[in-house]
């Protein structure tokens, strides 16, 4: 065996898939052998390289294939197909790829692209040898277990061996003409770029019933067929969820079933809409939509991600995504959230922080989040305002339990500075005074039930809301505006991202907002071009810009007023989509989607801002009258009774 640094690769065998597979059956020929859970031979630069005897029962070379494992970026790989081990001249098909076009260090099946006549049953040499000039390795890998019917493997190294040397055990990982799941992509991973592996998912497939992730290593190469959640594969064929089933199956294109699921998405598409000023817009807002529709569970439970700490249903994400469906014409779909809110409501009307996607309660102790309160009737009223109108008053009154109780609770929660407790928020992280992170959408969540309970004749309702959502936005304007609507009231945890949910289609914006906004942006501005939720100086998000956080802005900024502005930073959360055109839950330091790909949150974001920037903005829950702002005379009274340090006495 060779002396390189082999160990040092090790780390490249991919995570997620089998690293031992059966060994394949002995045939007459011997074309190839799928094990590769040791790096074996290093094939870099001019002292190295390796080889492996094999032969096929055609006359036809038209792929081979490797695994390879490359700590280097840079350099190629070349594949040849030789009559003769140790001699160029014998080749009779050769191929190069360039590591870089692979996506720079990574691990993985290598196809090469090779067309040659050969002689069934005759022995040919694959040869195998990579030139970078790094000084980090590049290796085949394979199996040191015995490969029934195999034939010998060569190692070539100058340094160590003095040139080629025979091996009677170790057999690199190979296919010749591969076919069928020997095909990377399928089985077995395509190379995938270390950088890749940053996130945890990259694409969703589903029946509409059960759902299923696409991991990274399985998503290079790959693609939608447009409209649906059928993956293209390198091969050309199909991977996707038969009806029915629990586990994706790979399928010959235009597999009769898939193209049924394709015919359905694309109809469902349809009959909504696809909002986009431009065709990147467009091409973004329609994957949102089908992959919240795979995040969607038909008892309405909306999963934030596909990935078992994801895998619950908060009530802000699937408030967001009732808010989207409902907006592009997907009236089953929103409601269907909105009734699975209602059914794991608590009996305080508030809602635990997530749920199980069955319904049957929290996955553990963590503490509930008060700015559901908001979200949730903010959602309804959203919902409401799209609705067909010749039977959305009967549903609402199915809704409108729901609604009261949170209210009510949301009403209640206020204390004598118009403010609500401190309560844990999107940061999912507790504070020790009010964070604007609550406030805002529970001041969004009363106007709407203000709203909601005028539009159903239940007038009581109606106006005691109402004067608790004079009381917050008051208190908001007392205590938060003039500090430029920091993260929390005592202005002691820095700006949040959060400001935003002061601005439409949350709430009306007062007049002081937009310098608010300008600031919390700069302030969170990363290098990567995103944005952190915050800055606070007692945590930190580190270098990772959170997509949701970003979105807020451009969703601000699309509602009032500042399009070009939503636009750009529309362009940089669209840039930050994956191979497969998924939207991530965020972006590391590095500029590469990161954690969970596609988030449900940011799903919805980009579709409510790319319908604003197209002249359809979500409406904005209307304000009781005689509410004060920030900003203006009446709010400045109402401040006249600030105490030092912040506190709020109200008087009247």
């Amino acid at each position: 065996m060779a002396r390189a640094p082999l160990p040092a690769l090790l780390s490249l065998v991919l995570t997620g898939v089998p690293a031992v597979l059966p060994n394949a059956a002995a045939a007459a020929a011997y074309d190839g052998q799928p094990r590769r859970e040791t790096a074996l031979f290093s094939v870099k630069s001019a002292n190295n390289a390796a080889a492996q005897a094999f032969t096929v029962a055609g006359t036809r070379l038209s792929r081979v294939s490797v695994y390879l494992g490359s700590g280097a970026a840079t350099g190629t790989v070349t594949a040849q197909v030789r009559r003769v081990r140790a001699d160029a001249g014998s080749v009779v098909a050769s191929k190069t790829v360039n590591l870089a076009a692979l996506g720079g260090a990574g691990a993985g099946w290598v196809e090469f692209p090779v067309s040659a006549s050969v002689t069934a049953g005759a022995t040919y040499y694959l040869f195998v040898q990579a030139t970078t000039a790094e000084s980090r390795p590049v290796a085949w890998y394979g199996t040191k277990q015995s490969v029934p019917g195999s034939l010998t493997s060569w190692n070539y190294d100058k340094a160590y061996w003095g040139g080629w040397h025979a091996e009677t055990t170790a057999r690199p990982a190979f296919h010749v003409n591969p076919t069928g799941s020997e095909r990377c992509g399928e089985t077995e991973p395509c190379y995938v770029p270390a950088s890749a592996l940053a996130a945890r998912t990259a694409g969703l497939l589903t029946n509409g019933v059960a759902t299923e992730a696409v991991l990274p290593s399985f998503a290079v190469g790959a693609s939608y067929v447009d409209g649906s959640n059928v993956l293209r594969l390198p091969s050309g064929r199909w991977r996707y969820l038969p009806e029915g089933a629990t586990a994706s199956a790979v399928v010959e294109a235009d597999d009769a079933g898939a193209v049924a699921q394709i015919e359905e998405s694309r109809g469902w598409l349809a009959a909504g809409q696809v909002p986009g000023t431009t065709a990147a817009q467009r091409d973004a807002t329609q994957r949102a939509l089908l992959s919240m529709r795979a995040l969607l569970k038909p008892n309405g439970a909306f999963a934030a991600g596909w990935s078992p700490p994801w895998e619950y249903s908060w009530p802000r994400d699937g408030a967001f995504a009732a808010a989207a469906f409902a907006a592009t014409g997907h009236d089953d779909e929103a409601y269907r959230i909105l009734g699975y809110d209602a059914r794991t409501q608590r009996a305080d009307g508030t809602w635990e922080a997530r749920t199980k996607l069955d319904g049957s309660g929290p996955p553990d102790a963590r503490p509930w989040q008060l700015d559901g309160n908001g979200w949730v009737p903010w959602a309804t009223w959203q919902w409401y305002q799209a609705a067909p109108p010749d039977e959305r008053d009967e549903r609402l009154r199915t809704l409108y339990p729901m609604v009261r109780k949170a209210a009510d609770y949301a009403a209640r929660s206020l204390g004598p500075n118009g403010l609500p407790p401190a309560s844990p928020d999107y940061w999912e992280l507790g504070t020790a005074t009010t964070n604007i992170g609550t406030a805002a959408p529970l001041l969004a969540g009363l106007n709407a039930s203000a709203d909601l309970a005028a539009r159903l004749g239940m007038s009581g309702d109606a106006e005691r809301w109402a004067e608790a959502a004079r009381r917050l936005s008051a208190g908001i304007a007392d205590v938060f505006a003039p500090l430029g609507y920091p993260r929390t009231a005592d202005g002691r945890h820095g700006l949040d991202s959060a400001v935003a949910f002061m601005a439409p289609p949350f709430n009306s914006a007062p007049p002081d907002l937009g310098g608010a906004l300008d600031s919390a942006y700069r302030a969170l501005l990363l290098p990567n071009g995103g944005v952190s939720p915050g800055n606070d100086p007692d945590f930190s998000w580190g270098p990772y810009a959170w997509t949701a956080s970003t979105s807020f802005f451009a969703l601000a900024w699309s509602g009032t007023g500042e399009q070009a502005r939503a636009a750009r930073v529309l362009d940089w959360v669209l840039s930050k989509r994956n191979g497969l055109g998924e939207l991530p839950e965020s972006v590391n330091g590095a500029g590469l989607p990161s954690s969970v790909a596609p988030l449900g949150w940011t799903d919805s974001l980009v579709v409510l801002t790319a319908l604003a920037l197209e002249g359809s903005p979500q409406p904005t829950p209307p304000m009781p009258a005689g509410t004060a702002r920030a900003g203006t005379a009446q709010a400045g009274a109402a401040r006249a009774g600030t105490a030092a340090g912040g506190a709020v006495v109200r008087t009247g």
